[in-house]
């Protein structure tokens, strides 16, 4: 199949790691040109060294800047309008972060901190370059949230909460496309082995008496039950489902959530 996204120009948020990096490595080897971000100058350039090879035609753009603050949309939009001087074809708002903590423990500084980085990052984005596209009627964004935007986890709340503002955001923006070529949709990840995540599955294994191995092994039958794959999904997969949903190929799907959970999430619609 011919995602036909040679050439276009693609934003990954938070991309020098994890799921993020591997969206950025699908889109590298399909011939689009990247936009690698992270707030680590030495991140940013480890990562497109690693990448560049993966691709002969493929262009690889660094953009060192937190989408956790407006600053750092501005400097991203510096970056299309000063020096690479193109406008972006599809964005892929990934960054997001993390923890299992008791709500009990949880403070206000860390709800607002949580909300601000997961969701407010991709609404900065989107209100700078969703009118951009529309413009030029040509455009697509897309949403990394998770399965717990719908099946909430009760040791991560304020990580739920944010994934499912996600859907509400992408959605009442998919409304404003309406009768254009521009789509906004979310892509909602099961369990995906990461960095993040190895580390996340170790720490549960020091509290617990277990190794690591013991712990990878015990994770999906014990806190994610009802998945059907019954093993980590791999940051390839989500890659390519993404890929997917931001590509002409899949030019009738607007304003939805696509699954790609391994069957975590027991209803059918």
């Amino acid at each position: 199949m011919d995602f036909k996204l040679d050439g276009k120009l693609v934003l990954v948020t938070g991309s020098t790691l994890g799921i993020g990096k591997a969206l950025a490595a699908k889109f590298v080897e399909l011939g689009a040109h990247v936009i690698i971000n992270g707030r680590s100058e030495a991140n940013v350039t480890k990562a497109i060294q690693e990448l560049s090879g993966l691709s002969e035609t493929a262009t690889l753009y660094p953009a060192v800047c937190d989408f956790s603050s407006k600053e750092g949309v501005d400097h991203l939009l510096k970056v299309l309008d000063e020096e690479i001087k193109a406008p972006l074809d599809v964005v892929v708002n990934n960054l997001g972060i993390f923890e299992s903590k008791k709500f009990e423990d949880i403070t206000d500084d860390e709800w607002f901190n949580y909300f601000n980085v997961n969701v407010m990052s991709g609404v900065r984005l989107s209100r700078a370059l969703l009118p951009r596209m529309l413009e030029r009627n040509s455009g697509n964004i897309v949403f990394v949230a998770s399965e717990a935007a719908i099946a909430v986890k009760p040791f991560m709340i304020h990580y739920s909460m944010t994934k499912t503002a996600q859907l509400a955001v992408s959605r009442g923006l998919a409304e404003l496309t309406k009768g254009t070529n521009v789509r906004v949709n979310t892509v909602l990840p099961g369990p995906t082995w990461t960095e993040g995540v190895a580390t996340y599955v170790e720490g549960m294994a020091a509290q617990q008496g277990l190794t690591p191995e013991e712990m990878r092994a015990n994770y999906i039958k014990e806190v994610e039950p009802t998945s059907l794959l019954q093993r980590f999904i791999e940051p390839e997969e989500i890659a390519n489902v993404v890929a997917f949903v931001a590509s002409e190929a899949s030019g009738c799907i607007n304003g939805s959530s696509v699954r790609a959970e391994g069957g975590i999430l027991r209803s059918i619609v």
